[in-house]
């Protein structure tokens, strides 16, 4: 399995090491093919408390209506087929990866809020998340070239214990925007992305490991914005492990600048983000504490709502904090609050903003239980609270059921 996937998988099962590391192995010549992935279903009732109109998130803005709305669906985590293949030729590692996200639902939405139709669909077609190339030696690194997950706020999704649940909702009424929920994106992280990029990483010395990139911007949300340089992210970890406790410390941060492309009111702009996070591992207890912070880095994804049309920017800010214990039946189980905040750019009020998100709040509270070494079953109960400038609200609880089969 992919190495990023291979560690979140890890580090949230902890029980089994088995799931975390199974792949389907193939000699081939002088490669080895790895076949790997996940699926993953969930069965979810929603209640929605409030439904008021909040903007420019992403998250947890987005109720339509008060209701019940049920839902069987992909969680965080997306369904997963990967196709690795390794070799060492030339005293190089050479490594390629595949991977599809095919989605549980039907992927197609319509604006009547009917589905499994073609026309007009909205990912209806399976997504690619990962195609990259690399290359490099343990004693001088690696790099990497192609789409694979962003490098800033990567580790806090790894760490948080709903990539193998279903955390926030991705839509609550009839339909399916996207083919995954949003875990804590957008109410505790970031959403790291899946991004174009040229990456180098270090080798390990003794635990620490840092990884700096070129990369694809990924601005959603800001029509007519422009990128004059490629994005710049890093970070850098320090992991240890002993015989009675292990976890990693890390940083990571992203610098973008940008323009107005279609109009001259503003020249350009720096969009810039960093974090800091800790996760320790001691006789079956877990803790994962984490912050964000940034200068026009919006909500939800890098840059969402980030800078208004005077070039302004909006900064935001966050974090989690989890704790996970594991019972002698080998059942995870969790929970966490988790904050994300969008701050008003100079001259801007709330009467002018009205319905721009100022906050995102979640609380999770999960059980994880190995039924195989490959398969779990996961039980998630979710509360969510989104609120605007103007004091308009989404509050919305919700419990899901379903489970998790790694290969």
């Amino acid at each position: 399995m992919n190495k990023n996937i291979k560690l979140a998988v890890a580090g949230a099962v902890l029980a089994l090491s088995a799931s975390a590391n199974a792949g389907i192995i193939i000699p081939a010549g002088e490669w080895t093919l790895d076949i790997n992935g996940n699926v993953n279903s969930y069965i979810s009732t929603t209640t929605i408390d409030r439904a008021e109109t909040v903007t420019g998130d992403g998250g947890v803005a987005g109720a339509a209506a008060k209701g019940t709305p049920k839902s069987i669906n992909t969680g965080l985590l997306p369904a997963w087929i990967g196709f690795t293949g390794k070799t060492r030729q030339n005293d190089l590692d050479v490594e390629f990866t595949i991977s599809l996200q095919p989605g549980v639902s039907e992927n197609s939405y319509h604006g009547d809020g009917s589905n499994g139709s073609s026309g007009g669909a909205v990912n209806a077609t399976v997504l690619n998340r990962q195609t990259y190339v690399s290359f490099g030696d343990k004693s001088w690194g690696t790099i990497k070239l192609g789409k694979d997950l962003g490098i800033y706020a990567s580790d806090a999704i790894l760490n948080d214990m709903t990539l193998l649940g279903v955390g926030g909702a991705s839509y609550l009424g009839s339909g399916s925007v996207i083919n995954t929920t949003t875990g804590g994106i957008g109410s505790g992280y970031q959403y790291a992305a899946w991004k174009g990029q040229v990456a180098y990483t270090t080798p390990n010395f003794n635990g620490f490991q840092a990884t700096v990139g070129l990369v694809n911007p990924n601005m959603f949300g800001n029509a007519g914005v422009a990128q004059d340089r490629f994005g710049m992210e890093g970070k850098a970890g320090y992991s240890f492990s002993g015989d009675t406790a292990s976890g990693k410390i890390w940083v990571s941060g992203a610098s973008y600048d940008v323009n107005k492309s279609q109009s001259d009111a503003w020249d350009s702009t720096r969009i810039s983000a960093y974090d800091i996070g800790a996760t320790v591992n001691v006789a079956g207890f877990g803790l994962t504490a984490y912050a964000y912070d940034g200068r026009g880095n919006g909500s939800t994804a890098l840059g969402l709502s980030g800078i208004n049309d005077s070039g302004a920017r909006r900064d935001g800010d966050g974090g989690y904090l989890q704790a996970t214990y594991i019972l002698p039946s080998k059942t995870k189980v969790g929970i966490a609050y988790g904050e994300s905040k969008l701050d008003l750019a100079g001259g801007e009020t709330a009467a002018t903003v009205t319905t721009l998100v100022q906050q995102n709040e979640r609380v999770t509270v999960g059980a994880y239980h190995p039924l195989t070494k490959h398969l779990n079953l996961v039980g998630e109960y979710n509360d969510m609270k989104g609120k605007a400038h103007n004091g308009n609200r989404n509050e919305y609880h919700s419990v899901s059921l379903g489970a998790i089969l790694f290969f």
